[in-house]
């Protein structure tokens, strides 16, 4: 509530509803990441979940260090769940990802839906802020989820590493209008 603001429409009458006046909330600098890591059994293979997992490390050391909130959904076998936030990652490292094990189908719409609430959620509490999508996968799965409605920003990280190489995660960036980055490019 704007206090000044609303006294001075009010003036020496009741305050009414017409009167009211609202402040614009403020966050810290207006960004989320929301981290979406594919823990299917595709993704052991060439120690690609290792790899994802490496990358996960050093964003969330960065978004420490920037001080953003992040949040990180895994998905795999037949669910996914929120694993962290959203919130500032006080700390970050290995342990906490070592317990994400892989295996089972690649329930990707399960994943995306997940972030989506996410993102939902975002919106609502403070739609200035920004918020962006990372999904980590190897692109093996035939679900093609439509692309999150209040994620500002898409980068798929193309964890894809087998020898006969499909490109899904290019295609599904495309899709959805954002960047595919492949993970063996990125710094670890």
């Amino acid at each position: 509530m704007a206090w000044p603001p609303t006294l001075a429409a009010k003036r020496g009458a009741a305050l009414e509803a017409r009167h009211l006046r609202y402040a614009q909330r403020k966050t810290g600098n207006g960004v989320l990441h929301c981290f979406v890591l594919d823990c299917s059994a595709s993704m052991l293979a060439h120690d690609q979940l290792a790899l994802a997992k490496g990358l996960l490390i050093a964003l969330f050391d960065r978004a420490r260090s920037e001080r953003v909130e992040v949040a990180l959904i895994c998905f795999g076998g037949a669910q996914a769940e929120l694993r962290f936030g959203p919130a500032v990652p006080r700390w970050w490292n290995e342990r906490w990802l070592e317990p994400i094990a892989g295996g089972g189908g690649t329930p990707l719409e399960a994943g995306i839906a997940r972030a989506s609430q996410l993102l939902d959620a975002a919106a609502r509490r403070d739609p200035a802020r920004e918020r962006h999508l990372w999904l980590f996968s190897d692109g093996r799965t035939t679900q093609w989820p439509a692309r999150p409605r209040h994620a500002d920003h898409i980068t798929v990280v193309d964890c894809e590493a087998a020898d006969v190489r499909l490109g899904r995660c290019r295609t599904l960036a495309q899709a959805w209008q954002g960047e595919c980055i492949e993970a063996a490019a990125l710094p670890a």
